[in-house]
């Protein structure tokens, strides 16, 4: 039996190993929104149309959701913590670009780069916190813990990037993540444990090439209908060839020796409640700190101090949420707290869709309420979520659940991008988008409890 010393000193290790992972995984979600506020600045710098403005914000979304299969694939046979410093390595050189470009083409490749480097730190990071909690219990609870990074870091994103914007510059903003992808790098062969990488399994190549460019192609047309009609060739064409790739992938899965995403992985109904809601949660978080920084600012002349300001409710209230999710599903069960999360979601962002839009509405009444509802409701959702998708997971697949878990992320708010993008003509039409995904939450929501 273990001494007491020794039992708390694998505690102490095992939290300082948390603590890296989920600064990693922080980082990532926070290097996607850190563009959100200061993107106005750097359309006048680079003097960027709107096509390249919608193009810059979704460049690191497309690598990341297109390639975060194969990242869960690499993580499985090479082992989580090799593929973790990999991923690291590539989203750190990048991340070094990005701050210094002097044009929009070096920018977009900068945030392609980090995007796929990051594609592979997420399931990676997910593969090793399994590592470091093999005990079902303490995964979970350590999970219930993980569902809740995201929106922080995309909360993270929208504060400190306008506030380092407005005091010195976006390319500061963007500098962030290197500094702590170099320090998670230097910390790694510290703090987290080494694995054996699984040389029985084979790469499914063919399978990843087709997921990676279906994901992306469909992607892309989704974020080309801000530029194009929905029935242009410029949107057919992507979101078909991305359709029709995406089927071959599924088809070859189901064949293939060792899938990249076993058919069977998405057919649990946990798992897809799961994801549903991520997807969801995602899209209601995403578009809002998207759509209501570019309002405040553009709207309402607020500036970027001002605007990261505003989500300083949101964030107290997301740490408020996030530190009552564990216990709460400790005492009602994930599927209650997810479903409970999506109903106050929901009624945030209708209180957003119907009073945020309005010039002369005060911040008191008509953004408060709804930017303190939203993020209660998306972090309990968020926790209850990553519980559901990864509790009876085999230790093998934590990185596939990592990979799945992270695609619906991406992929909700892009497709929620373009039907907002559709219907952009004015303020009333921003509001029934943000109306149309709150009533599809709330279905959801009754459809779960």
């Amino acid at each position: 039996m273990a001494s007491p010393s020794t039992v708390r000193a694998a505690v102490s290790w095992n939290r300082r190993a948390f603590v890296l992972l989920a600064a990693a995984q922080t980082t990532l979600i926070y290097t996607l929104s850190a563009i959100a506020v200061p993107l106005p600045e750097i359309g006048r710098e680079f003097g960027l149309d709107r096509a390249d403005l919608i193009l810059l914000s979704a460049a690191y979304g497309l690598s990341f959701a297109g390639l975060v299969l194969f990242g869960g694939s690499l993580a499985g046979r090479y082992g989580g913590r090799r593929a973790l410093t990999a991923g690291l390595v590539l989203f750190a050189v990048a991340s070094a670009v990005a701050p210094l470009a002097q044009g929009i083409g070096v920018l977009l490749v900068a945030r392609f780069a980090q995007g796929a480097g990051a594609a592979v730190v997420a399931p990676a990071a997910m593969a090793v916190l399994r590592t470091v909690f093999p005990a079902r219990a303490d995964y979970g609870r350590a999970m219930a813990t993980w569902g809740g990074l995201s929106v922080l870091g995309a909360t993270a994103g929208n504060l400190l990037s306008g506030v380092i914007a407005s005091q010195l510059s976006w390319r500061w903003a963007l500098g962030v993540p290197l500094v702590v992808a170099v320090t998670a790098l230097a910390l790694t062969p510290k703090l987290l444990p080494g694995n054996t990488p699984n040389r029985a399994r084979t790469l499914d190549l063919p399978g990843a090439l087709l997921a990676t460019a279906g994901i992306t192609l469909a992607s892309y047309g989704f974020v080309a209908t801000d530029a194009r009609p929905w029935l242009s060739a410029g949107v057919v064409g992507p979101l078909l060839g991305g359709t029709v790739l995406v089927a071959a992938f599924w088809c070859v899965e189901r064949r293939a020796r060792d899938p990249l995403l076993p058919p069977v992985f998405l057919l649990d109904r946990r798992r897809a409640l799961a994801l549903t809601a991520t997807a969801l949660s995602a899209c209601g978080t995403g578009m809002t700190f998207v759509v209501l920084s570019l309002h405040l600012q553009q709207d309402r002349g607020w500036s970027q101090l001002q605007t990261s300001a505003a989500f300083v409710p949101f964030a107290v209230a997301l740490i408020v949420s996030g530190r009552a999710a564990r216990p709460l599903i400790g005492r009602y069960g994930p599927r209650a707290v997810a479903a409970a999360g999506l109903g106050t979601a929901a009624a945030g962002l209708v209180l957003l869709a119907f009073t945020a839009f309005d010039v002369h509405a005060p911040y008191a009444y008509g953004l408060l309420p709804g930017l303190v509802l939203l993020p209660l409701g998306a972090a309990a959702s968020f926790a209850g979520a990553a519980v559901l998708a990864t509790g009876d997971v085999p230790r093998q697949q934590s990185a596939l659940a990592g990979g799945v878990l992270n695609t619906a992320m991406e992929l909700g708010p892009t497709v929620l991008f373009a039907i907002l993008l559709t219907l952009r003509s004015d303020a009333s039409s921003l509001a029934a988008t943000g109306a149309l995904l709150a009533v599809v939450a709330l279905l959801h929501y009754h459809r779960t409890a």
